[in-house]
């Protein structure tokens, strides 16, 4: 068994999940850069393969979950606009008159739950990135909490060219 492509394995999947806060530099980074790492190697290895499609799903998965929440929230306000009757001007400074304080409230309450929703769902993908990149490191496969498989997974197949994830019987040693 060679100790070098194990671990050049294990740093690969771990660089394919940090990848994704590429999208703080560039946009969309968090798509192109797992990608990327990802296609080079999927056919390759097992293990990268299966950290790559993983880390992809979760990341299509977010964004998805991140537009639903901004929609939802966004229908919120318009909703809450049409209750309070606010007539809103295409003026350069509209005028906000909030005469209705029970109204402006419960506005006030929508966009706090859905502002804190989306803080939620970010806090989770930091974690759950370092998560499965500590996981990655250590050799462990990993499977991100709320993910949506688009991108499908082989559950019974983490056949690896490196040996280490094979289930050879000469590998299972007691």
């Amino acid at each position: 068994m060679n100790s070098s492509i194990i671990t050049r394995d294990k740093n690969l999947a771990t660089l394919i999940h940090l990848s994704v806060f590429t999208k703080f530099i560039f946009p969309l980074g968090n798509f192109f850069f797992p990608l990327l790492l990802w296609i080079f190697r999927k056919e390759e290895d097992g293990f990268v393969d299966h950290h790559g499609k993983n880390a992809l799903n979760f990341q299509i998965s977010i964004f998805l979950y991140s537009v639903l929440l901004v929609l939802l929230g966004l229908a919120g306000i318009v909703c809450s606009a049409i209750y309070l009757d606010h007539q809103i001007s295409l003026h350069t400074f509209p005028e906000f008159a909030i005469d209705d304080l029970q109204g402006a409230m419960s506005a006030i309450i929508f966009v706090a739950v859905f502002g804190s929703l989306l803080l939620a769902l970010f806090i989770l993908e930091i974690f759950a990135v370092i998560s499965a990149s500590i996981k990655a490191n250590e050799g462990e496969l990993y499977n991100y909490p709320l993910c949506i498989n688009f991108i499908r997974t082989n559950k019974t197949n983490h056949q690896s060219k490196n040996g280490q994830f094979n289930n050879n019987k000469e590998n299972q040693t007691l």
